[in-house]
This record gives C-alpha cells, structure tokens and sequence, in this order.
C-alpha cells in the first residue's frame, strides 16, 4: 500500500477510528432501548428505520455539493463533528425517542461527510490504484468494526463502566476521528496535483454511459439479507446471545482482510466482474442459508458474508468512480442514496418474508435474485471495458 496517495491512507486511519468509536455504541443501543428504557421491538424497527432513510437522503444532496472540490473538505469536518459531538450525548438519554433521535442525527452527520469523503479518495488516486484505494479504506473501516465492540466487551465484562458509561467513552476516540480527518483535508481538495478525474479518466466532460453492473448495485443491496436477519438466523441455528458480539467481531476480521483482496481484484479484473464474482459467490452461501440446519452452519456462513462484502464494497465504489467522470461527488451521492433506500426496502420485504415463510424461503428467494443480477451484469461483457468496467 505504500504507492496510495498519503491523503488516502489518513482518511483510512479515520474510518478506523470513527468506526471504533461508533461500533462500542451501536451494539449496546438495543439493551439500552429494550432493557434501561423500556422501549419494545417497534423502536428497534424506528432506530435503524429511520436512520437508514436519513442517511441515504443526505448523502444525495451531500454528494451534489461535493462536485466542487473547494467545498469537500468542510463537508467532510462537519459530518465528522456531528457524529463525535451526538455519539456520547446519547448515554444521557432519558426516553426511547431521544436515542431514536440522535441515532439519526448521528446518521445524518454520515450522509454529509460520506460521499464528498469518497469522492476526494477517488480525485487524490490514480484510476489504476482505485480499487486498492477503497480497499484499503473499508479494510481499515471493518478492523475499527472488530476493535470497537471488543473494547466495549472488555470495558462492561471487568464492571470499569455500565452501558451508559462504554456509550459516554466513544468520545475519546471521536476527538481523535476530529482532528485527523482536519488533517487529511488539509492534504488538499482531492486532484492530488493531477488535475480533476475528468481530465484524468475521461477527456470529454461527458462520462462514460452506465453500465450493466453499475444498474444492478442498488438491486443487489435490495435483494440482500440484512446482518441484523442473519445474526437473528444464526441464533435461531443454536449459536448463544453471549457469542453474538464475538460473531460479529469475527465477521468484520473476514471484511477487512477480504476488502484488501476485492479492491486489488477490482483493479486487475475490473470492478465489473468482481462485482459478478461476488453476487455469485453470495448467490451460494444464501442458498446454504436456506439448506442449513446446525451450529457449525451458522458459523461458517455468517462468516462467508463476510467475503461477500471484501468482493462487493470495494469494487462498487471503484465503479462509481469510473462512470462519474467529472461528477465524483454526485456520482457518490446518488450511489450512497440509491443504496441506502433500496437496503432499507429490501431489509423490509426480507423481514416480512421470514416473518411468514421462514428464513429458508426468505434465503432461497435472495439467492435466486442474486444469481440473476450476475447474469444480468455480464450478458453485456463483451462490450467495451471503459463502458462495461
């Protein structure tokens, strides 16, 4: 990693952090809902609900603003801010609203800070080097995953700090999240001294036309079970509430490691076909979702998600980067906003499946619909690369 832009590994050094400090909140905010407040599974919904739609509405406004350089840096701060200044606010709630609310105030602060963030990685990065570059980001962004909800085990098992106290904490990690990000907008406005991604990916201020795979992103965040499911199947397999925060740090190792591996596939096969290799590679382990019956089962598959994500989050955004051209900033925007909803609709639908049927129709169905979406990418691969990535 040592050819990546400086610029790129400091923002990857604030995605660990940032997400260190909110992975030691966002585990313990149902025990906080359900057992300090009192609040019931309705609320659970509304949190993340909610939040989600926040988020995916910001970030499209956020990434329109972010298409002139001069005002990426600023964006980024102040998303960063909302989040260090909300996070710890949330122990002094007194009432289940008040953390519904400052979850998404919370989430909110990602939407700004988010697309302009991704935008300046792609601007301050060789287009050969991309998808290393946001390997590399959401590598460090799942190692902040694991670390986070570790802490907060060993800060609540060794009795130094109760729920309330572990939320207060992320504080600490948050100033330091603050002042780096500062540091790494201050590297520049994100063209490295090269010039804009136009100038460097596209001659023509038009961008490239989209492409099959670029269509099917959003279908496929849709079609998707969501973690919450899955860790709610796994427990339904025998696997004990106790260990669900050692799963779930299990589960963002396989992200990190496997987020390097995609980004580097991105670069040589084309983000396209990785992209096509991960839908498929999901397609499998939810068909074994569907087939699965013991212990072990909900281990190994829960952890295979996690190779999904290596192969799918890295070579989405090197994508988007590619068809933006000129336009990172909307270009991200609109891919964070489109995702967002489509995740939220699908994790919907999904939840109401399993609701009825069970978690066999409810996998068998997203296995069925991923496997169409790599079809679907690749009937138009023998168009040319710049279009096709």
């Amino acid at each position: 990693m040592s050819s990546l832009p400086r610029q790129v590994k400091l923002f990857g050094a604030v995605s660990l952090l940032n997400d260190f400090a909110s992975e030691m909140v966002y585990p313990l905010l149902p025990t906080l809902l359900t057992t300090t407040l009192g609040a019931g599974p309705a609320a659970l919904g509304a949190l993340d609900g909610a939040a989600d739609f926040a988020s995916s509405v910001v970030k499209y406004r956020a990434g329109r603003l972010a298409d002139r350089p001069a005002r990426r840096g600023a964006l980024i701060v102040a998303g960063y801010v909302v989040a260090v200044l909300v996070r710890p606010v949330i122990a002094l709630a007194g009432a289940a609203w008040q953390v519904i609310g400052l979850r998404v105030a919370d989430r909110v602060g990602k939407g700004v800070r988010t697309p302009p963030r991704d935008a300046l990685i792609a601007d301050a990065t060789p287009l050969e080097l991309r998808g290393r570059a946001f390997g590399f980001q959401r590598g460090l962004d799942h190692v902040g995953a694991v670390l986070g909800p570790l802490a907060a085990w060993v800060l609540l098992s060794t009795g130094l700090l109760d729920v309330r106290g572990v939320i207060a904490a992320s504080i600490g990690p948050g100033v330091v999240v603050l002042a780096l990000a500062m540091w790494a907008v201050g590297q520049g406005t994100g063209d490295g001294g090269r010039g804009t991604g136009a100038s460097r990916d596209n001659p023509s201020p038009v961008p490239p036309p989209p492409s099959r795979s670029l269509l099917a992103i959003p279908v496929f965040h849709a079609v998707r079970m969501p973690e919450a499911l899955a860790i709610l199947w796994t427990q339904q397999l025998g696997v004990p509430v106790v260990q669900v925060t050692l799963l779930w740090a299990a589960l963002h190792v396989v992200k990190s490691g496997t987020s390097f591996w995609g980004g580097e596939l991105a670069d040589r096969l084309g983000p396209g076909r990785t992209l096509a290799l991960g839908w498929t590679s999901y397609s499998a382990v939810a068909a074994g979702c569907a087939l699965a019956g013991a212990l072990w089962h909900a281990w190994m598959l829960f952890l295979l998600l996690g190779v999904v994500a290596g192969l799918t989050e890295s070579p989405e955004r090197a994508l988007v980067a590619r068809v933006a051209g000129a336009r990172q900033g909307t270009g991200f925007g609109t891919y964070h906003a489109a995702t967002g909803v489509a995740a939220l609709a699908g994790g919907l639908t999904l939840g109401a499946v399993v609701e009825r049927w069970g978690f066999a129709v409810a996998f068998a169905a997203s296995a069925a619909g991923a496997l169409l979406l790599a079809a679907f990418s690749q009937k138009a691969r023998n168009t040319p690369h710049r279009v096709v990535a």
